[in-house]
């Protein structure tokens, strides 16, 4: 049983398919998927999402969507969850973070919302889905200053000291499909070196597509599309198990445990779900 703990289901990529998409997923063993928000249009969808289909969802503001969030967009997150805070579907502030890779983006205004957004989970005592891209250490700073009930570091791609310094806070890293590129040296080294305890699943779908979905600049192009799904999970894991040298089912039952252990939402909610 797979844990899929970033999925971006709302995502207009899935409109047209979704109940297919999900089915080919739960029939290949992801038994549990995070649907995080990126911004406050979509808290609603998410949550109706989660609810509709017996998944689990996160509230948050992306950095990449920074620049273009009302002026009152802490408040608004404040009032959902407030709203929605006994809710067990909910198990986390996310997608939240830094990205210093986008030229263009005003960076006090994400650092802003950052550590606006990291004092909410800290009162609500929910963890976080964080993002952080040519970020790390900045993201590292804030959760020094501001300390939340740990979380997970979304497709993770720092060093192995920062991944020590996440774990050392109770955060767990996530892992997906940059894994399966041969030529994804840093990716993979750390996929080896972690401890297995820290390890978390994900796809990020419709994004980061696997090696065997990805398509060049020239396919592209000329109208080749490569959407990743939560289907594609347990193969990306295979990668993975592979790579550490354990057994699929071996990585399957710790993944899960690791998600449960920062998400304890999570597994509550499927476990009854099950019952």
């Amino acid at each position: 049983m797979w844990i899929d703990t970033h999925v971006h289901l709302d995502a207009p990529e899935f409109a047209a398919d979704l109940p297919a998409v999900l089915g080919r997923a739960r029939a290949a063993g992801v038994a549990q998927m995070v649907i995080p928000a990126i911004g406050t249009v979509d808290f609603d969808a998410v949550r109706e999402l989660a609810h509709r289909y017996r998944l689990t969802y996160a509230l948050g503001i992306h950095p990449l969507l920074s620049g273009s969030e009302p002026d009152d967009a802490l408040e608004r997150l404040q009032q959902a969850l407030q709203v929605h805070r006994d809710d067990p579907r909910l198990v986390a502030v996310g997608e939240i973070g830094l990205d210093f890779f986008v030229e263009g983006l005003d960076r006090q205004r994400q650092e802003d919302l950052y550590t606006g957004q990291l004092k909410l989970a800290r009162h609500y005592g929910l963890p976080v889905l964080l993002h952080s891209r040519r970020a790390v250490d900045a993201v590292l700073k804030h959760l020094r200053r501001i300390e939340v009930p740990g979380g997970i570091a979304h497709a993770f791609n720092g060093s192995l000291q920062q991944a020590t310094r996440f774990v050392e806070r109770g955060f767990r890293l996530g892992f997906g499909g940059a894994l399966t590129f041969e030529r994804a040296l840093q990716i993979r080294r750390l996929a080896q070196q972690v401890p297995v305890e820290a390890i978390v699943t994900e796809t990020d779908a419709p994004d980061i597509p696997p090696q065997w979905l990805y398509k060049t600049a020239e396919q592209r192009a000329a109208g080749a599309r490569s959407r990743n799904e939560p289907a594609e999970l347990p193969r990306i894991a295979g990668v993975l198990a592979a790579l550490r040298g354990l057994p699929v089912d071996e990585l399957a039952a710790r993944t899960r445990d690791n998600a449960g252990a920062v998400l304890p939402r999570l597994l509550a909610v499927t476990d009854a779900d099950d019952a």
